[in-house]
């Protein structure tokens, strides 16, 4: 038993060693510039939830009165409130934020970043290739060079493809004599 509680210790005592070695070559800087919109959001929610909480007012409209009225002077002193409650809904509403821009970014449209709009170009034998199948037969004639595979399940399934495809006109050439 005491071989696992001196294992638990030791690797409690390598915890700051292996964060130095994770983070050593993280620009402390930019990483203080990035974080900082969410530090003051923090800050600026902490003097808010200070306001409210020494607000005199029984019920929610006779608070939110006084913390409008009180807003000029949120600042007077420099230090947040050190109150648990104040620092937690600061902490809460600076997290709330970011996770706001991650999922935000996240979602984000995938743009063909450094391309300009419009800036497509004509496909190519290598193009069409995946999604056709070698065996000559087993698939649908787009054009003398561009084949679609007839089979519903390719063995790529990110090559899947909708096979209804509509064919207007002849392609028969009539020649003339």
């Amino acid at each position: 038993m005491s071989n696992i509680i001196n294992g638990i210790a030791k690797d409690l005592k390598a915890i700051p060693k292996n964060l130095k070695a994770k983070t050593g070559n993280i620009d402390k800087k930019k990483l203080f510039l990035m974080n900082l919109p969410y530090m003051l959001t923090g800050y600026f929610c902490d003097k808010v939830a200070c306001l409210w909480r020494v607000s005199p007012g029984q019920d929610a409209s006779a608070k939110m009165m006084e913390v409008m009225a009180g807003l000029e002077g949120l600042f007077s002193n420099p230090l947040p409130s050190f109150y648990p409650s104040d620092l937690l809904i600061g902490v809460c509403c600076g997290i709330a934020l970011r996770l706001a821009v991650y999922f935000k970014a996240k979602n984000a449209k995938k743009f063909r970043h450094g391309m300009e709009y419009g800036s497509a170009r004509w496909g190519n034998a290598k193009d069409i290739e995946p999604y056709m199948d070698s065996v000559f037969e087993n698939n649908i004639l787009l054009t003398q060079t561009e084949r679609l595979m007839m089979s519903g399940r390719p063995k790529q399934p990110k090559y899947a493809r909708n096979k209804n495809i509509l064919v207007i006109g002849d392609s028969v050439i009539i020649g003339l004599s």
